[in-house]
């Protein structure tokens, strides 16, 4: 067998390919058709799944119903007044409600299933993008369950717990010890609280949460009804932060006044009064306040979180989180004015808990914390192993998180739910809340612009296939949620924001690295498939300039087995061009029950990727190998990106030698001709004999199509053994101690008569050595040129000649003479030599093996390769043969090469 890239016939196991196409990707379970036994058994062991109100509106609102609702609604409007408070409230609804119209969008396109945003994002944006927001969510959910959890430690303790610098309570129900240690204790056993619950399952939550949502909407009543019932009173303010009750600062006010509805109350709240925060001492500002009611309007994706374990997940989402929206945002503005017409602003500016203190039941809003708090961290707990369960399910990280997709007979994944409260318990260990408060919103945040991105890209993309029933967004609203969430994140903590972008991308690019199969789709392909089609057509073909030509290049490949040195070094001289790797297989479509190149393709983008080379495939089924390699020629490309240079290996009967020995391959498989053959293979035999299936007359004949369909044509020998590692690193004993060199000889060869060097064809060798030595990997390698000079002629002149050209080409080259009447003497009839005819059929293969010899003795020491002239075929067809003999004669063992024929003018010493 020999190396004859492009007539060496190879053959695709179809059978792995179908096996393959028959089998899920390693560690991801097989797929489960509807009406399947084991479907129809799992169907049966779920319980009842979620309504509408259970499953969103009430999980949305207890998360968004936090500690703000009850412990911050006084402090917004104290800072900021009434008119900025609600403006805050306009514009942080405003960034979210961009957001909930994205997550409506996508959860209404198609089937939803475990994972909530972390589902939406993967499926839409591909798992690169979708594993690190995922992650990222899954980390927001669990820092989230522990902010709540120490939140609700806080409220007991300072409700029960003695003062750590007391000797006595103050109170008789000031009963539980306090400090780090036993605030740790109430967070655990909190944190086991939550775990027992989740651990039964969606449905005992859902209860849970049912219970819970009853106490904080009768809590909420009270607080409304308490504004009309209670009647003006006197209160008074906590010591803390209060420098007068130590003797140590100025007098400030120890108590304030609750003074019912009072226009002259509503008139001293409208405007901003920014002070310092009793708690803290840290001034205040509109960002800062900001930031602090913020989190009170995160929480939308709740809902979204339990799509597992709703009914009609693409029903309940965008009607559910709507309501919740909506609701919330109509009771934060309610309690706003209310608040300013009714409170000192005093009052609301030193004491954050003023609203159990005007309360009609003060321990009412005291069970209102206690419920909303505990709910928050149910809600993230349960919320967080889903995405935990989903990306398991998904096998991007590999074997790591495969415990994590155990479940319960129930379905509920009780090892996701286990890890998710190991991690809590690790973050309450920070123990306080305002430690992790700031990075629990960026996340959140951060998962939010994702969320809009994901919308976004779909929209752009315009996907048939997108076609949501949701219609009230527009990639405008996508932009903005974008915005809105990039500008929040860097306004509440821009070093937390820049470093959660940081861990994102670092996931992404690991997820990247670890190339998880997946049969989601990518948005980026469609973006890509867009953008590429909107600039193909706008790459016209008549505004091609020779100033910006490229090599387009169609290499055929017969056997790719043993053509890996021939496919990476054509990938060297592309210079970011079109490069497609060809391939024909005999056959009539007519004669077969289907395309067989169909299953082929996937080897051969593997191939590609395993390669590392920059190309694309094509394939074709022809009659002849021919025809196909016209085919190849016509289709090829599109527009303005069309190949313009066709390489063939050379007709020769050097052995082929297998470069891809690695069982992961095994689907690429050579042609054995001494082996028996199918009764559909007998066109792949060989009709040549040694295995070959087209003969001398068919590949010279290829070379001539080529060039009348004014493709410039390369023959490559020599490279079935060829090793660009090993040719760029030679060892430091050769001759030239470690130097590569690139040998050109721009002239034609089989006409001694025809010495010049600014012909096409010759400036066509020039140009592509020159693109060789460019490439990073090839810029040690020295150029030698090679001017050939007959006796009686000035060398100097001609050298300088030649040197000139290549100033003006920007060219770098060592130029050599070389006596080109060695040669000729070899030749029986000199005068003749000097008046060439038109045609090389009368070259003796003494003046052949004469100009082989000049070709090996004019170089020391040996190139990684050289480039020769290619000359035309013969016009006579019946002297095909005798042209390639010719060709073979001069370049035997010469090691790798290229025989160059260049069409087109590819050079130009213009500006």
């Amino acid at each position: 067998m020999t190396e004859r890239t492009p007539l060496l016939h190879y053959r695709l196991s179809a059978s792995v390919n179908e096996s393959e196409q028959r089998s899920p990707p390693a560690g991801q379970a097989p797929e489960q058709h509807p009406g399947s036994p084991r479907q129809r058994s799992a169907h049966q062991r779920q319980p009842k799944k979620l309504s509408i109100f259970f499953g969103v509106v009430i999980p949305t609102l207890l998360s968004m119903f936090s500690v703000v609702l009850f412990l911050r609604i006084g402090f917004v409007v104290g800072q900021s007044g009434l008119y900025q408070a609600i403006a805050m409230f306009l514009v942080a609804y405003f960034i979210i409600s961009m957001t909930v119209l994205s997550v409506c969008a996508i959860s209404t396109n198609g089937a939803l299933d475990a994972g909530g945003a972390y589902y939406m994002i993967s499926r839409a944006l591909g798992p690169e993008f979708g594993g690190s927001i995922g992650i990222m969510f899954f980390l927001a959910n669990v820092c989230g369950s522990a902010l709540y959890v120490l939140g609700l430690v806080e409220a007991i303790v300072a409700t029960f717990g003695v003062p750590e610098d007391a000797t006595i309570a103050t109170s008789s129900y000031q009963i539980l010890p306090s400090g780090y240690w036993w605030s740790l204790l109430y967070a655990t056993a909190i944190a086991l609280l939550c775990l027992l619950v989740c651990l039964v399952g969606a449905h005992i939550y859902a209860k849970a949460t049912f219970l819970i949502f009853l106490v904080v909407m009768f809590v909420l009543g009270t607080i409304f009804v308490s504004f009309f019932a209670v009647s003006p009173r006197t209160i008074p303010l906590p010591s803390i932060g209060n420098p007068a009750a130590n003797g140590t600062g100025p007098l400030l006010p120890t108590t304030a006044n609750f003074t019912g509805f009072k226009l002259e109350t509503l008139l001293g709240n409208l405007w901003a009064d920014y002070t310092g925060d009793y708690t803290t001492g840290y001034m205040m500002t509109f960002t800062t306040v900001f930031a602090v009611m913020f989190n009170g309007c995160t929480g939308i994706m709740a809902g979204s979180n339990m799509s597992g374990e709703l009914k009609n997940p693409s029903y309940s989402i965008p009607r559910g989180t709507i309501t919740a929206v909506i609701f919330t945002f109509i009771i934060y503005n309610l309690l706003c004015v209310l608040v300013a017409c009714s409170c000192d602003r005093v009052l609301l500016q030193r004491d954050y808990s003023f609203l159990r203190d005007i309360n009609i039941w003060h321990p009412f809003v005291t069970v209102g914390v206690y419920s909303s708090t505990l709910s928050a961290a149910m809600s993230n707990l349960i919320g967080a192993s889903r995405i935990l369960y989903a990306l398991a399910r998904d096998d991007l990280f590999g074997k790591v998180l495969s415990p994590a997709k155990k479940t319960s007979h129930s379905g509920n994944p009780w090892v996701s739910v286990i890890i998710s409260w190991f991690l809590v318990q690790l973050v309450l260990f920070s123990g306080k809340l305002n430690t992790i408060a700031s990075i629990v919103t960026i996340f959140f945040l951060l998962v939010y612009a994702a969320v809009d991105l994901a919308c976004l890209a779909l929209e752009w993309a315009s996907a048939p296939n997108f076609r949501p029933t949701f219609r009230y967004f527009t990639w405008h609203t996508c932009v903005l949620g974008i915005i809105g969430c990039a500008v929040m994140m860097f306004l509440i903590n821009a070093i937390y924001a820049s470093a959660s972008i940081a861990f994102m991308l670092l996931l992404l690019l690991l997820i990247h690295y670890l190339s998880p199969t997946s049969s989601w789709g990518y948005i980026s392909q469609a973006l890509i498939f867009h953008q590429v089609r909107k600039y193909l057509l706008m790459l016209d073909v008549r505004k091609d300039h020779v100033k910006f030509w490229r090599p387009q290049v169609l290499l055929m490949v017969s056997n790719p087995r043993s053509s890996v040195g021939l496919i990476t070094f054509i990938n060297d001289i592309k210079k970011s061009g079109l490069y497609v790797l060809g391939h024909v297989q005999l056959g009539d479509l007519s004669t077969l029950p289907s395309d067989p190149l169909q299953s082929q393709y996937d080897s051969w983008l593997y191939l590609v990727d395993h390669l590392n080379i920059k190309a694309f495939v094509n394939l074709t089924l022809a009659n002849s190998v021919r025809h196909g390699i016209q085919h190849l020629l016509f289709i090829s490309g599109l527009g303005g990106m069309r190949p313009n240079t066709l390489v063939l290996g050379f007709y020769d009967d050097c052995l082929p030698k297998d470069k891809l020995i690695d069982p992961s391959l095994s689907s690429i498989q050579c042609t054995d001709s001494s082996g028996p053959s199918e009764p559909d293979d007998r066109q792949d035999c060989g009709e040549f004999g040694d295995g070959k299936v087209l003969g001398p007359q068919e590949y010279v004949a290829i070379i001539a199509d080529a060039m009348k369909m004014l493709k410039n044509v390369v023959l490559a020998r020599y490279f079935n053994n060829f090793d660009r590692a090993q040719v760029l690193s030679p060892p430091s004993s050769s001759p030239g101690k470690g130097a590569v060199y690139v040998d050109v000889w721009p002239v034609n060869l089989l006409r001694p008569d025809s010495s010049s060097y600014v012909d096409t064809c010759s400036l066509f060798l020039l140009q592509l050595a020159c693109i060789l030595n460019m490439v990073r990997a090839w810029r040690k390698a020295t150029l030698r040129l090679f001017l050939c000079v007959e006796e009686g002629r000035s060398v100097r002149g001609s050298e300088e000649k030649l040197g000139q050209l290549l100033k003006e080409l920007r060219i770098k080259a060592q130029v050599y003479p070389v006596p080109w009447d060695q040669a000729c003497e070899e030749e029986e009839d000199e005068d003749y030599v000097n008046s060439f005819p038109s045609n090389a059929t009368r070259l003796s293969d003494d003046y052949l093996s004469a100009v082989n010899k000049l070709i090996l003795d004019a170089a020391h020491p040996a190139p990684a390769v050289r480039f020769l002239y290619l000359p035309r075929p013969p016009a006579d067809t019946r002297r095909y043969t005798t042209y390639l003999h010719q060709l073979e004669l001069l370049t035997q063992d010469l090691g790798p090469t290229l025989l160059i024929h260049g069409v087109t003018p590819v050079i130009t010493t213009d500006l």
